[in-house]
């Protein structure tokens, strides 16, 4: 199942365990458990430390394994083959029962291991999903720290009988001691704070005591993490304040326009962003959403959600963009329960049903064509009088048998039945005449809006909500600065938001030395005359 390159990377990478794993294995007569025993025996090849037990399928999800240690009390079990996105929460798994210390800071090290009471996980994960891994490699990591938690994936394209029970129809779908715990990507830091409510307050307070930054970057993509490392590399004091330090890459399958990298995947890349950030002396505030920007003599103040305060004598605004809603009725109330935006992720769970995307441009289409390998069938449904992707995208859509196209389509009602995605209303705009579709799904891919309702009355945004800047990044207000999508620079492109967050913090290291001395921070005038 493994071939002999990866076999020679993973042999290396398990040289580094420290203690034996033991791999308790439940299979059956099933042709999955034969390819899950395929993989374990492939695994047990890989490392001496590696042993295979099996035990009774009695009360236990078949097939499946668990991982432990002799002498520690570890409760961590894939349910299903940890292939496609998966594999790489298998490998780390292994390493981290086999004694690899875990790159967690000190702090939340200890906070996991303060955790009380009995906490069981149980997350149902698709193979294509890309936000599944975060998730499911942040409680195995909680559950070789904490013997309390107890975590559990189950692929379910192998249970698919519990997904249809439970009524998942967006991944991952976390729960907690039998009750809905969460859905969407998840870190180690968010999964504290949902278990620990006292957390927030308690980062709150420590965020608030942080001294004024000589650059503050607010966002975590791209554009921020050039910024933040432009900034750090001339000496200053640097920090990044982000509600999730990738942003929106992210939930971007497949990055193959960014130059000198010709193939890599969103989570990935995301990832090589914060470990870059990491070799330098910056400030990194995760989780932390920016709730307003507040002029205050020399300096600029960033007021967060949760009440903290951060300060600076210059900002870097990257903030982004998000999905864009469509705004109609049900569409919140069916968000996860057959509305999703991530074609990629749940997909696989609407296998021989029928659905709809919503929107003809470029992620559109390629959504349409991705699902129509999956589903029954896939209408598109474009608001234009004509498909916006490209041509070589649309060739591929009219040679899909299972694919309608309805043009000039304004969607104006997702219908179901109070639990679940049943159909959607749609007007006709050349008739005027309205018409139902019966579907289980609807993909919105409709297009991006930029992160900034909270400069609203602050700076001077476009009449689509984005950011003004200047050649040089600047802004409406003096010492903040901008870069990315949430800003006028055309072209939403990863390597544009990387170049223009570079400038940006380049000009405000320009702003900085060109301001009065007493404005100036030491290390900024030192650099100044370094230059």
């Amino acid at each position: 199942m493994l071939d002999n390159d990866l076999k020679s990377q993973l042999r290396d990478h398990f040289a580094k365990l420290s203690r034996a794993v033991e791999i308790r294995a439940a299979f059956d007569a099933s042709e999955k458990s034969s390819e899950l025993r395929e993989l374990l025996t492939d695994i047990l090849t890989l490392s001496p430390q590696f042993s295979l037990i099996e035990e009774s399928g009695a009360g236990l999800r078949t097939p499946s394994f668990a991982l432990t240690t002799p002498g520690q009390d570890i409760h961590l079990r894939f349910s299903g083959i940890p292939m496609g996105h998966e594999f790489t929460s298998l490998v780390l798994a292994l390493l981290q029962v086999g004694g690899h210390p875990s790159k967690l800071s000190p702090e939340i090290i200890e906070h996991i291991r303060a955790l009380d009471g009995e906490y069981k996980f149980e997350t149902y994960v698709s193979l294509s999903c890309q936000s599944c891994p975060d998730v499911v490699q942040a409680l195995n990591l909680m559950a070789t720290l904490n013997p309390h938690i107890g975590v559990e994936m189950i692929e379910g394209g192998t249970f698919e009988k519990e997904v249809t029970e439970k009524e998942i129809l967006s991944v991952p779908a976390i729960f907690l001691n039998g009750a809905e715990f969460g859905q969407g990507r998840m870190g180690v830091e968010e999964i504290l704070a949902k278990l620990d409510t006292g957390a927030d307050a308690r980062e709150a307070k420590n965020l608030d005591a942080r001294a004024p930054y000589d650059v503050l970057v607010v966002g975590g993509g791209p554009a921020g993490a050039a910024a933040a490392i432009y900034a750090a590399r001339k000496g200053i004091r640097t920090g990044v304040v982000a509600e999730r330090f990738g942003g929106q890459v992210l939930d971007t399958l497949e990055i193959a326009n960014y130059i000198s990298v010709s193939h890599t995947e969103g989570p990935q890349f995301a990832a090589a962003l914060e470990a870059h950030v990491k070799d330098y002396e910056v400030d990194i505030m995760n989780r932390q959403r920016a709730d307003q920007l507040v002029a205050n003599g020399n300096l600029v103040e960033v007021k967060l959600a949760n009440g903290a305060t951060l300060k600076s004598k210059t900002i870097v605004l990257a903030t982004g963009a998000r999905w864009r809603n469509m705004n109609v009725p049900g569409e919140n109330e069916y968000r996860t329960k057959g509305v999703t935006y991530c074609p990629h992720c749940d997909g696989p769970l609407f296998k021989g049903k029928r659905v709809a995307v919503i929107g003809g441009g470029n992620s559109g289409i390629e959504a349409a064509i991705d699902l129509a390998g999956v589903v029954a069938h896939v209408t598109v449904l474009e608001f234009d009088s004509k498909l916006r992707a490209d041509e070589v995208l649309q060739r591929k859509l009219r040679s899909l048998a299972n694919v309608d196209v309805i043009l000039s389509a304004q969607t104006t009602e997702v219908l179901g039945d109070g639990a679940k995605v049943t159909g959607l209303k749609y007007t006709d705009r050349t008739s005027g005449a309205s018409h139902a579709l019966e579907l289980s799904g609807v993909f919105v891919q409709i297009g991006l809006l930029p992160n900034t309702d909270f400069l609203k009355g602050t700076l001077a945004l476009s009449p689509r909500g984005e950011i003004e800047v200047d050649a040089h990044g600047r802004t409406s207000m003096s010492g903040v600065f901008a870069a990315g999508d949430a800003t006028t620079t055309p072209f939403k492109q990863i390597v544009i938001a990387a170049g223009e967050g570079a400038k940006a913090a380049l000009s405000a290291f320009d702003h900085l030395i060109r301001a009065p001395i007493a404005e100036s921070s030491s290390s900024v005038a030192t650099e100044a005359k370094a230059a």
